[in-house]
């Protein structure tokens, strides 16, 4: 059994990832860490898993095989520092601390975007989890990147739930404030259009277009709707060229018909609905923040890393009512 550990253990991602844990085959979580909770059972953070575990938070790994980070932006880099770990641990990294600079000190970290960069990542001993805009929005966008069709600029239009905000409450994460409304953000520097950047430079072979993104924030709990479109140039079918760079995947699905949240929420799907009109190729791009935009994409690079089946653990069906 891989012995995991889990930093920054009572966010919305660790409790997803602890529940994905819990019910892996191949996993036995070691610890769970968090230094305001400390002593206290999982279960009085994440009401949801009473009757499920009698483990504790504790303040320190104690011998794990793989430890995931769930820490604050930034925070990650001090806690290795600060933190002694087996020199075989692996390393996956939720927070964007190694997404654009994947250099620390005598590690290197891989790209965790396990649908284009699988072959990197099995057997790597570090990952940087990609983000959840980032998720969605990149699955729209590397096959067109990897065929050369990334020729005019991108507009994208995307909105996430109120958990992506994370657990800490601000003025705008709010029930009376999120409640019956939407509103923008960021508008064109969220801080994930630089790791999208990168990765579809780095596919494309050259620079991209500029990528205007205006985000929104939703009046529900979880998931991310992305509206990607941009000049088509492509001679083939637009939707065989998807289901070709998608054919080894295992959570990405063309559909044929309109897409929506219900239908990725609780599990680590990505759908994508293609279409070509008028010289434009529009994708709908729909995710689970928590789960392929988070915690879930982790426990896949994972799998990867140990070389097991990339679904383990993951065969998660959708509550679509």
């Amino acid at each position: 059994m891989i012995k995991a550990s889990i930093a920054g253990g009572t966010g919305y991602t660790a409790g997803e990832l602890i529940r994905i844990l819990m019910n892996h085959p191949e996993v036995e979580i070691e610890s769970v860490l968090s230094t305001t909770s400390a002593g206290m059972y999982l279960s009085d953070v994440h009401r949801d898993l009473i009757g499920e575990t009698s483990l504790k938070f504790t303040e320190k790994p104690v011998n794990p095989d793989v430890i995931f980070l769930c820490l604050g932006h930034g925070i990650s880099r001090e806690f290795l520092s600060n933190t002694e770990l087996p020199d075989s641990c692996r390393i996956i990294d939720l927070g964007n601390d190694f997404r654009i600079e994947p250099d620390f000190k005598e590690k290197k970290f891989v790209y965790g975007l396990t649908d284009t960069f699988r072959d990197e990542i099995i057997g790597a001993e570090c990952v940087a989890n990609p983000g959840c805009f980032a998720t969605a929005i990149q699955s729209a966008l590397t096959p067109l990147a990897k065929n050369g069709l990334l020729k005019d600029s991108v507009e994208v239009t995307a909105i996430t739930g109120a958990t992506g905000a994370g657990k800490k409450l601000s003025e705008t994460g709010h029930f009376c404030y999120r409640d019956n409304n939407l509103s923008i953000y960021k508008l064109f520097t969220h801080q994930h259009l630089g790791e999208i950047r990168r990765t579809l430079e780095r596919i494309a072979g050259n620079d991209v277009p500029r990528i205007n993104f205006v985000p929104f924030r939703g009046d529900f709990t979880r998931g991310i709707f992305a509206s990607v479109y941009t000049r088509w140039h492509g001679s083939m079918d637009a939707v065989q060229l998807y289901e070709n760079y998608y054919k080894d995947s295992p959570f990405v699905f063309i559909s044929e018909k309109g897409v929506s949240l219900k239908e990725v929420v609780n599990t680590n799907k990505v759908l994508l609905h293609i279409e070509v009109i008028d010289g434009y190729i529009h994708i709908s791009s729909v995710i689970d923040n928590l789960i392929k935009g988070a915690g879930g994409q982790a426990v896949e690079n994972m799998n990867l890393m140990f070389g097991i089946e990339q679904t383990a653990g993951l065969k998660l069906k959708p509550s679509a009512f």
